[in-house]
């Protein structure tokens, strides 16, 4: 059945119920999608800037030959010995520092998050978890308290475990050792201990993808793990958007950040769109976590999800994609220089590799934050053929994550069409 737009919308509203979120104001029908580029159901061709889930690229043959090979051989869950989730897991620990040696494979980063907290209830015996004001790390009863972005309005009680310090913030409270930031996390460690609920752990995504990516030097959270480990609590990275390499200096961005964390979560682009999460960790929080937790996952690690997971592992090595990622962020580096050179609304520009973008200002000197112009800006790219976002606290920094084969060529067009809107766009509608 070929549904009108408008049909499709109420449809949506039929049979997935009321308030399912769309991009844009004019949602787009995407049928198809091939490396960087999308199709709608009227044949209009769309540069992607922002889904990092096709992380090697949309339908990207490796993957699809992997996943098609697999699922015509055998496809179960783990009960069952099969060698690709053991092949799987040598490879992705070998990328990380030797002392995560060990994971559980899940089907989603919401699930991984969850299974990552319950680590740390189990290792140090208590239930206070603090992360920042501005972040997401997904929808499960329990992860679901730890965004303010995203907050349930009907919950299970578990928001008094939950303390959260400012996200942080380089253009407008600069940080530059990370100092601050440390120190902000040491006084809701105290309020946990304080309230009887004990200190278990601070969980980060390491690039603060969704607080903005924030510009920080190589090593800034090198202060706030100390904090956390002097505090017996237990450190979560989640990579669920800043891993496999889309930082372009290192593979993974606690790595840039200079630490060793105690749990790593992942996520979407493991799979290039497979369903297939993880968490990886030292051997012995996983021991506690199997001894403490009667944990099983049906599809987590189930052969098919496993092929696919290493086909991108094997892509991202075969194409170079890490160091492609280094070399076009550098490239929109300079882009970006550019426009703000030329266009006063453009406040900030950061990033690195293939996380890159600006923070829209309606006035430089008092850097208020122009968020109804970056919506606008959005939707008009939108109708331009390219298609971003936006995050940060005040949802006014585009938001620019391309799939990893991201060229100069494809930033070129990105970049002269924002150009364009740009100049086009008035600040006040």
């Amino acid at each position: 059945m070929t549904r009108s737009t408008g049909k499709m919308l109420a449809d949506r509203a039929r049979l997935l119920g009321p308030n399912v979120s769309t991009f844009y104001e004019d949602p787009v029908h995407f049928v198809k999608g091939e490396g960087v580029w999308l199709w709608d159901a009227d044949g209009r061709r769309y540069l992607d800037c922002y889904n990092n889930v096709p992380h090697v690229g949309h339908c990207n043959p490796r993957v699809v030959e992997a996943i098609c090979r697999q699922a015509g051989t055998l496809n179960t869950h783990t009960r069952y010995l099969h060698d690709m989730i053991l092949d799987y897991v040598e490879r992705l620990t070998a990328t990380m520092d030797v002392a995560l040696e060990s994971a559980i494979l899940t089907c989603t980063g919401s699930e991984a998050n969850d299974i990552a907290l319950r680590m740390a209830e189990g290792m140090t015996g208590k239930r206070g978890i603090i992360a920042t004001d501005a972040t997401y790390h997904g929808n499960t009863a329990l992860v679901s308290q730890l965004s303010r972005s995203n907050v349930p309005r009907v919950g299970f009680g578990l928001e008094g475990y939950v303390r959260f310090v400012d996200a942080p913030d380089s253009y407008r409270n600069p940080d530059p050792d990370g100092t601050l930031f440390a120190q902000s996390v040491a006084r809701q460690i105290a309020a946990h201990e304080e309230a009887g609920t004990g200190f278990a752990a601070l969980i980060v995504c390491p690039y603060f993808l969704n607080e903005g990516f924030p510009d920080h030097p190589d090593g800034w959270l090198k202060p706030v793990a100390e904090v956390v480990r002097e505090a017996g609590g237990l450190l979560i990275c989640d990579e669920v958007q800043s891993g496999f390499g889309r930082t372009g200096t290192h593979f993974w961005a606690h790595q840039k950040m200079g630490i060793v964390p105690d749990i790593v979560t992942l996520g979407k682009p493991m799979g290039n769109g497979h369903p297939v999460g993880g968490v990886v960790t030292r051997s012995e929080i996983l021991a506690t976590f199997r001894k403490g937790y009667r944990y099983f996952n049906t599809f987590g690690g189930n052969p098919v999800s496993c092929a696919a997971a290493l086909a991108v592992l094997d892509e991202i090595e075969a194409e170079g994609l890490v160091e492609n990622a280094r070399k076009v962020g550098l490239y929109a580096g300079e882009q970006l220089e550019r426009l703000r050179d030329k266009h006063e609304v453009i406040g900030d520009i950061r990033g690195s590799g293939l996380i890159f973008g600006a923070e829209m200002v309606l006035d430089r000197d008092s850097r208020e934050p122009a968020s109804d112009f970056t919506d606008r800006i959005i939707n008009a790219m939108r109708h331009r053929g390219i298609i971003h976002s936006k995050l940060g606290r005040h949802k006014n920094t585009l938001k620019i994550r391309p799939p990893m084969p991201f060229s100069r060529e494809n930033a070129d067009l990105l970049f002269d069409t924002l150009d364009a809107v740009l100049a086009e766009t008035p600040l006040h509608p």
